[in-house]
């Protein structure tokens, strides 16, 4: 092996180490203790629009100074915008007992309703809470019942424990998110 193969064949090794120490978090989902009755028998969440910080692989915070911080060592174990979708639909199913899913729609018949949800942040603070605001719209086929809403909902979460607590976290805050849409959005 010439010298260069073995400089080469160094560097690369230590590109690979440097590329596999990034960690990757998974959001846990909250247990569920409580029914909420909507007024649809089926629901298709169908577009999650999250902030570029927010739609990111990198596990983002913002500073007291309202800078925002993510490092390419912590990233979400999903595709952010995916993952939030299913979150969101897995527990308004759960809220619900309804039949609800994420698009596309994976059923014969079309949903009794569409719901759309638009962040304006999704943010997990150094000061310990994970906030989330933005607007939700609710369209249905008659167009009597659609409706729309905003939120600005939060949670905390302990700083000190890392991404882990921040992946709590936003489990913790959609589970807030879809109870909030069910009982102001879709009753």
């Amino acid at each position: 092996m010439t010298f260069a193969a073995r400089i080469f064949s160094v560097l690369s090794l230590a590109l690979l180490s440097a590329c596999g120490s990034a960690e990757r978090f998974a959001v846990t989902t909250p247990d569920i203790t409580e029914q909420t009755r909507i007024a649809f028998a089926s629901v298709e969440v169908r577009d999650v629009s999250l902030p570029s910080y927010a739609a990111a692989d990198e596990i983002t915070l913002q500073q007291e100074d309202g800078t925002l911080t993510s490092s390419s060592d912590m990233l979400w174990a999903d595709a952010p915008e995916r993952a939030v979708a299913l979150e969101l639909s897995r527990n308004l199913a759960r809220l619900t007992g309804r039949r609800v899913a994420s698009e596309p729609w994976p059923f014969e018949a079309f949903p009794d309703a569409r719901l759309e949800v638009r962040f304006a942040d999704l943010i997990a603070t150094t000061s310990g809470v994970f906030r989330t605001s933005g607007q939700y719209f609710v369209a249905v086929a008659d167009g009597r019942r659609e409706r729309s809403g905003l939120f600005d909902l939060s949670v905390p979460f302990d700083p000190e424990a890392g991404a882990n607590a921040i992946a709590q976290a936003r489990g913790r805050l959609i589970l807030q998110l879809a109870d909030y849409i069910a009982r102001n959005g879709l009753k």
